[in-house]
């Protein structure tokens, strides 16, 4: 399936808004262009483009790149998005754990954070969080500079039928986690799964740059999904979409749930039964090399639970792959990924591939911090429709 491209632009002052974002991505895909080939590639006149570029210049958000030679006249200024003046930052609450990290239009990261929790629960976070904007300032990445938050939590998002599960952060569905999060960090706030962030996360950074339409499978505390559509991340109505780790597959011990096989917490749980404490992904790494019983016994099982759920994710949506990422180590994603059996029943196993099927995320172990990031820049970036009836 074909990644669908943003239609032309219109100069309507509807659109305006959109053709902004239409600016704005073809500058993050070309790297520098001129107003003339802005206007080519968005059908937009070269009088609407030099006001965009007019605003965006004045607002920072774009930079005079230099100037290049053209067949006749003066040589063209070329334009680029500017780096350092508007700036996202991420964050991933963790059971443990908040991560951070912070980075500019470009997708360039600019710091890296990690604060210790000793409890997930709101009132514990709301004020770690608050510490971020001053640990910024003082590692060089101004906080004025920073236009919005991506936050990612795993799932589900709200009280559901699968809140009582031990992924779910304890104390978040009493309360509105945009509003506590907003509070604390003083920016517009995005709220997001986990596993879609992680999902765009590899589409900007690592695996799954070039691709469209894929499915990304989470190795966060349990196991999630990600689902990006034409580019674009597919939420559900309510914002849980992909809670894959939670669909029931046959085990040897009759049935359970795809994340008791296949999870970073079903993987330190075996090593647990075998006397072996492994927490961190360093810890996991180790293992790994180590081979324990415990080890070779889990990859063949989860590598098992997991072939059914790619072909039911293969015939559900048509990725053109499916990336498996996490707070794994990366030795193990690759190993994992080649051992699971690809079924033959499945719209993906075609001879035209330009991808293979499964394949190992490369955006590391703060996949979902840098997504969340990502989702901001990419929001900012992308060409919109603004109703202004």
């Amino acid at each position: 399936m074909a990644s669908a491209s943003p239609p032309p632009g219109s100069n309507a002052l509807r659109s305006r808004t959109y053709n902004r974002g239409l600016v704005l991505g073809h500058l993050r895909r070309e790297g520098e262009a001129g107003r003339a080939e802005i206007a080519r590639a968005s059908r937009l006149s070269i009088q609407a483009v030099s006001n965009i570029i007019q605003d965006l210049v004045e607002g920072g958000w774009v930079v005079e790149a230099g100037k290049r030679e053209g067949q006749r006249g003066l040589p063209a200024v070329t334009y680029a998005l500017s780096s350092g003046t508007h700036i996202a930052m991420g964050v991933e609450i963790r059971p443990d754990a908040v991560l951070a990290a912070w980075i500019d239009l470009g997708g360039h990261v600019l710091h890296r954070d990690r604060l210790a929790l000793p409890s997930a629960r709101p009132e514990h976070v709301g004020p770690l969080i608050a510490q971020l904007p001053t640990r910024g300032d003082a590692a060089g990445v101004p906080h004025s500079a920073v236009f919005g938050a991506g936050v990612v939590m795993p799932g589900p998002i709200g009280q559901t039928g699968l809140s009582d599960l031990t992924t779910q952060l304890p104390g978040w569905g009493d309360v509105s986690p945009e509003t506590v999060l907003r509070d604390a960090l003083g920016v517009p706030v995005t709220l997001e799964n986990d596993a879609n962030a992680a999902a765009m996360a590899e589409r900007i950074l690592g695996a799954a740059q070039g691709l469209g339409t894929f499915a990304c499978l989470y190795f966060g505390t349990g196991l999630g999904l990600g689902l990006v559509i034409n580019g674009e991340v597919f939420p559900g109505a309510f914002g849980n979409a992909g809670e894959i780790g939670h669909i029931p597959v046959v085990s040897s011990n009759g049935a359970c749930s795809l994340e008791t096989l296949a999870s970073r917490v079903s993987l330190v749980r075996a090593l647990e039964a075998d006397g072996i404490t492994a927490r961190t992904v360093d810890d996991l790494a180790l293992q790994h090399q180590a081979r324990p019983p415990a080890m070779e016994a889990w990859l063949q099982s989860a590598a098992g639970a997991l072939s059914p759920a790619v072909q039911i994710l293969e015939n559900l949506i048509d990725p053109e792959a499916i990336v498996m990422t996490g707070a794994m180590p990366p030795a193990l994603l690759d190993e994992l990924a080649g051992r699971v059996t690809l079924p033959e029943r499945s719209v993906s196993n075609r001879a035209d591939r330009a991808r293979p099927r499964l394949i190992a995320g490369t955006a590391g172990r703060m996949a979902a911090t840098l997504g969340a990031a990502a989702l901001v820049v990419n929001s900012a970036l992308s060409p919109r429709l603004m109703d202004t009836q």
